[in-house]
């Protein structure tokens, strides 16, 4: 069993037992659920940098990245270094996230948040609305197509911005459909942990021109991005680098007017 199916066979135990506790109609009646959503795909489009950066505490393929940060302080710093978006983790055992992050980033700033979730219920989806997300993530390899098709069309039918996540050819060709904002292809081998940019440029062409692509792991400096840029990529998805060091802000904000410059 890979780290994905564990993650996977916990979460499904895990929104079982959310279910329980907070109904549907509390997720309704949020103050955040009628708030207008901001398109992330949009902001992408007309961005020179393309960031979508990620408030993440650790991973299971780099144990701790930053425990003693608080959300707030990386929401609003970077939306003052003006990425496209803010990626909030909000799986628990995994990876240190809650939904209060989600909460107090959307408190924090008026950028696009993407709920970085291991989704596999339409509940996951109400919760994202309830706690101020603009997007979901939807992962292709955990995911049959008439999962995504399902779920891509709620979160359409909430004004969400759908990030569907590949690795390769084959979740591809399962994944590719009209309810679809942004097309992520994952850098990192999730059996290996292995990063490869190659990953990236080989699935590009395959990709139809109406997604954004998005290049998600492994993407560290100016030099990534360059690389990834003639290959018709508009987002990237940047956690470690910035998360790592004392202030995710201030490094975002020298990356991006480095990348721009």
């Amino acid at each position: 069993m890979n780290i994905l199916d564990k993650i996977t066979l916990d979460k499904r135990k895990e929104v079982e037992l959310r279910k329980s506790l907070i109904p549907v109609s509390q997720l309704e009646q949020s103050v955040l659920f009628e708030r207008a959503t901001v398109s992330l795909a949009n902001n992408l489009r007309n961005s020179k940098s393309g960031i979508i950066a990620e408030h993440k505490r650790r991973s299971p393929s780099k144990s701790v990245i930053n425990n003693t940060l608080n959300v707030q302080d990386v929401a609003k710093g970077y939306e003052n270094a003006g990425v496209c978006g803010m990626s909030v983790l909000t799986d628990g055992k995994y990876f240190g996230g809650s939904l209060d992050d989600l909460l107090t980033a959307r408190a924090s700033c008026n950028l696009p948040l993407l709920r970085k979730e291991f989704i596999i219920d339409e509940y996951q989806l109400l919760e994202a609305k309830a706690y101020g997300a603009d997007v979901i993530l939807l992962i292709a390899a955990i995911l049959s197509r008439e999962e995504i098709k399902m779920y891509s069309e709620f979160a359409q039918s909430l004004n969400l911005n759908v990030l569907l996540e590949v690795h390769n050819e084959e979740e591809l060709h399962k994944s590719i459909m009209p309810s679809l904002d942004m097309l992520g292809v994952n850098n990192r081998n999730l059996k290996t942990f292995d990063v490869s940019l190659e990953t990236s440029k080989s699935l590009s062409g395959l990709i139809p021109d109406d997604f954004v692509k998005v290049s998600e792991s492994g993407i560290s400096n100016i030099e990534s991005i360059k690389e990834l840029q003639p290959y018709g990529y508009q987002g990237f998805l940047i956690g470690e680098n910035f998360m790592k060091t004392d202030n995710p802000g201030a490094n975002a904000t020298e990356f991006i007017k480095t990348l721009e410059g």
